[in-house]
Protein backbone atom coordinates (compact mmCIF):
# COMPACT_ATOMS: atom_id res chain seq x y z
CA UNK A 1 0.00 0.00 0.00
CA UNK A 2 1.11 3.18 -0.99
CA UNK A 3 2.00 6.16 1.66
CA UNK A 4 -0.26 9.17 0.46
CA UNK A 5 2.95 11.55 1.63
CA UNK A 6 5.19 9.86 -1.13
CA UNK A 7 4.76 10.93 -4.78
CA UNK A 8 4.76 7.94 -6.82
CA UNK A 9 6.77 10.01 -9.63
CA UNK A 10 10.36 11.34 -8.96
CA UNK A 11 11.43 14.11 -11.26
CA UNK A 12 15.02 14.80 -12.15
CA UNK A 13 15.87 18.47 -14.43
CA UNK A 14 18.71 19.33 -16.51
CA UNK A 15 19.50 21.15 -19.38
CA UNK A 16 20.71 20.43 -23.19
CA UNK A 17 24.42 21.71 -23.93
CA UNK A 18 26.40 21.51 -27.15
CA UNK A 19 27.75 18.57 -26.04
CA UNK A 20 24.62 16.46 -25.92
CA UNK A 21 24.04 17.23 -29.26
CA UNK A 22 25.07 16.34 -32.90
CA UNK A 23 26.38 18.63 -35.62
CA UNK A 24 22.88 19.37 -35.75
CA UNK A 25 21.91 20.65 -32.59
CA UNK A 26 19.58 17.25 -31.99
CA UNK A 27 20.22 15.30 -28.45
CA UNK A 28 22.85 12.61 -29.59
CA UNK A 29 20.64 9.34 -29.16
CA UNK A 30 22.81 7.30 -26.53
CA UNK A 31 23.00 10.37 -24.25
CA UNK A 32 19.04 10.04 -23.31
CA UNK A 33 20.53 6.93 -21.80
CA UNK A 34 22.99 8.66 -19.56
CA UNK A 35 19.72 11.02 -18.71
CA UNK A 36 17.89 8.00 -17.44
CA UNK A 37 21.19 6.94 -15.61
CA UNK A 38 21.21 10.24 -14.01
CA UNK A 39 17.54 10.15 -12.91
CA UNK A 40 17.97 6.98 -11.17
CA UNK A 41 21.19 7.81 -9.05
CA UNK A 42 19.64 10.75 -8.00
CA UNK A 43 15.71 9.18 -6.87
CA UNK A 44 17.91 6.71 -4.92
CA UNK A 45 20.11 9.58 -3.82
CA UNK A 46 16.25 11.17 -2.95
CA UNK A 47 15.95 8.00 -0.53
CA UNK A 48 19.27 8.33 1.35
CA UNK A 49 21.53 5.74 -1.12
CA UNK A 50 24.82 6.70 -2.13
CA UNK A 51 26.27 4.94 -4.67
CA UNK A 52 29.42 5.14 -3.14
CA UNK A 53 27.98 3.95 -0.18
CA UNK A 54 26.30 0.68 -1.90
CA UNK A 55 29.55 0.06 -3.40
CA UNK A 56 31.19 -0.24 0.44
CA UNK A 57 28.51 -2.60 0.43
CA UNK A 58 29.66 -4.46 -2.25
CA UNK A 59 26.22 -3.87 -3.95
CA UNK A 60 25.47 -2.18 -7.61
CA UNK A 61 22.91 -1.89 -9.30
CA UNK A 62 23.19 -2.44 -13.34
CA UNK A 63 20.92 -2.53 -16.20
CA UNK A 64 20.07 -5.82 -17.50
CA UNK A 65 17.44 -4.72 -20.08
CA UNK A 66 16.25 -1.10 -21.72
CA UNK A 67 13.03 -0.22 -23.99
CA UNK A 68 13.70 3.14 -25.39
CA UNK A 69 11.57 4.98 -27.47
CA UNK A 70 12.19 8.11 -29.42
CA UNK A 71 9.16 10.25 -30.27
CA UNK A 72 10.68 13.46 -31.11
CA UNK A 73 13.86 15.06 -30.75
CA UNK A 74 15.02 17.23 -27.89
CA UNK A 75 17.27 20.52 -28.50
CA UNK A 76 20.52 22.25 -27.88
CA UNK A 77 19.59 24.07 -24.28
CA UNK A 78 16.23 22.72 -24.06
CA UNK A 79 15.19 22.41 -20.09
CA UNK A 80 13.99 18.83 -19.87
CA UNK A 81 12.42 16.51 -17.03
CA UNK A 82 13.12 12.79 -16.29
CA UNK A 83 10.01 11.26 -14.48
CA UNK A 84 11.09 8.31 -12.93
CA UNK A 85 8.91 5.92 -11.53
CA UNK A 86 8.38 1.99 -9.96
CA UNK A 87 6.94 -0.62 -12.30
CA UNK A 88 7.76 -3.30 -10.11
CA UNK A 89 10.18 -4.66 -7.39
CA UNK A 90 11.71 -7.74 -7.14
CA UNK A 91 13.78 -9.61 -4.57
CA UNK A 92 16.99 -8.75 -7.06
CA UNK A 93 15.49 -6.61 -9.34
CA UNK A 94 13.49 -3.40 -10.46
CA UNK A 95 11.52 -2.45 -13.40
CA UNK A 96 11.58 1.74 -13.68
CA UNK A 97 9.39 3.64 -16.13
CA UNK A 98 11.03 6.80 -16.97
CA UNK A 99 10.19 9.29 -19.19
CA UNK A 100 11.84 12.60 -20.62
CA UNK A 101 9.67 15.81 -20.95
CA UNK A 102 10.46 19.24 -22.80
CA UNK A 103 8.95 22.03 -21.23
CA UNK A 104 10.25 24.29 -23.89
CA UNK A 105 8.21 27.49 -24.13
CA UNK A 106 6.29 26.98 -20.98
CA UNK A 107 4.47 23.53 -22.34
CA UNK A 108 5.07 20.34 -21.33
CA UNK A 109 5.83 17.70 -24.15
CA UNK A 110 6.62 13.71 -24.41
CA UNK A 111 10.27 13.35 -26.00
CA UNK A 112 11.40 9.73 -24.91
CA UNK A 113 10.15 7.04 -22.74
CA UNK A 114 11.85 3.57 -21.72
CA UNK A 115 11.72 0.84 -19.57
CA UNK A 116 14.84 -0.18 -17.39
CA UNK A 117 15.15 -3.32 -16.15
CA UNK A 118 17.51 -3.03 -13.03
CA UNK A 119 19.49 -5.77 -10.99
CA UNK A 120 21.49 -5.86 -8.02
CA UNK A 121 24.31 -7.32 -7.54
CA UNK A 122 27.36 -8.13 -5.73
CA UNK A 123 30.08 -5.30 -6.59
CA UNK A 124 32.95 -7.74 -6.49
CA UNK A 125 31.42 -10.99 -8.62
CA UNK A 126 28.81 -9.28 -10.44
CA UNK A 127 26.16 -12.19 -9.18
CA UNK A 128 22.48 -11.30 -8.59
CA UNK A 129 21.97 -10.73 -4.97
CA UNK A 130 18.81 -9.59 -3.04
CA UNK A 131 18.26 -5.95 -2.29
CA UNK A 132 19.19 -4.76 0.82
CA UNK A 133 15.98 -4.55 2.83
CA UNK A 134 16.79 -1.13 3.88
CA UNK A 135 16.35 -0.44 0.03
CA UNK A 136 13.34 -2.25 -0.26
CA UNK A 137 11.41 0.00 2.94
CA UNK A 138 12.62 3.16 1.08
CA UNK A 139 11.59 1.98 -2.28
CA UNK A 140 7.94 -0.05 -1.23
CA UNK A 141 6.11 3.61 -1.41
CA UNK A 142 6.78 4.39 -4.45
CA UNK A 143 5.44 1.18 -5.94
Amino acid sequence: MSDPQVSATHSFELRIYFEDTDAGGVVYNANYLKFYERARTEFLRSLGFEQDDLLQQNIVFVVRNINVDFIRAARFNELLIVETKINDLKKASLMFNQEIYSTQSGQSRLVNKALVKVVCVKADAFTPTAIPLDIVEKLNPYL
